[in-house]
């Protein structure tokens, strides 16, 4: 089978073709640009390199969130559109977990970290066992300071993950000292194929149905249901 992987969520774009035995192909790039422009050309790009139609796709999955609003809806909006016309099935998976996956080989606790502004960030708890990457604490929004206390207590050393980790590197040794570790950066990109291969064995999602998880309101939108109370 095989599945073709977008990842639009934060400046990474991300785009793979994985089956169940390799990465058949893979396309990063880690900037600041548009990825609505960028996105299906690197799609056609790698089909091509990899001697593949849209037609021989089996499956499509993406990461549903949560991280640029935008940049969310860009992906899962693609994803839709190839999977309805292909009449192939439909794969969400957590941006965060995508990033988690990067820490497969720490001994304890995978914070997966996006920045969300003013103290708060979108992180989760992952963790590997022998049955693969688990939950621990499901994906949130959250004042790091909180998430912090809570990791703390938890008494167990914690890898912290992601391209916004430098943003709050200080706080996070201030606050959790040597409990914490931070990723090396060529950890910090979520990488598609990985992204691939866990839809490869996750329950498909109706096409129709499947929307992208922002986890927390846009600010325009939280103001505007503040206005209406």
């Amino acid at each position: 089978m095989k599945a073709l992987a977008i990842d639009t969520t934060n400046n990474v774009l991300g785009i793979a073709v994985v089956d169940e035995e390799k990465v058949i192909g893979e396309y990063i790039t880690n900037l600041k640009k548009n990825h609505s422009v960028r996105a299906m050309p690197a799609i056609e790009r790698l089909l091509s390199d990899c001697d593949l139609s849209p037609k021989q796709l089996d499956k499509i999955v993406v990461a549903t969130g949560p991280g640029s609003y935008t940049g969310v809806r860009i992906g899962v909006s693609i994803a839709k559109t190839m999977a309805w016309s292909l009449q192939i099935p439909i794969v969400g998976v957590s941006s965060l977990e995508v990033l988690a996956a990067n820490g497969r080989f720490f001994p304890g606790y995978i914070s997966p970290l996006f920045d969300a502004r003013r103290g708060q960030v979108y992180t989760g708890l992952y963790e590997y066992t022998d049955e693969g990457l688990v939950t621990i604490e499901k994906d949130q929004n959250i004042l790091l300071s909180d998430w912090l206390t809570m990791l703390e207590a938890k008494n167990k050393k914690v890898l912290f993950v992601g391209n916004d980790v430098e943003i709050h590197k200080e706080t996070i040794h201030r606050l959790l000292g040597n409990k914490s570790e931070l990723a090396q950066v060529v950890l910090n990109n979520p990488r598609p194929s990985e992204l691939g291969m866990m839809g490869l064995g996750k329950e498909t999602s109706d096409v129709h149905s499947l929307v992208p998880n922002y986890i927390r309101l846009a600010e325009a939108e939280a103001k505007w249901l503040e206005q209406q109370k």
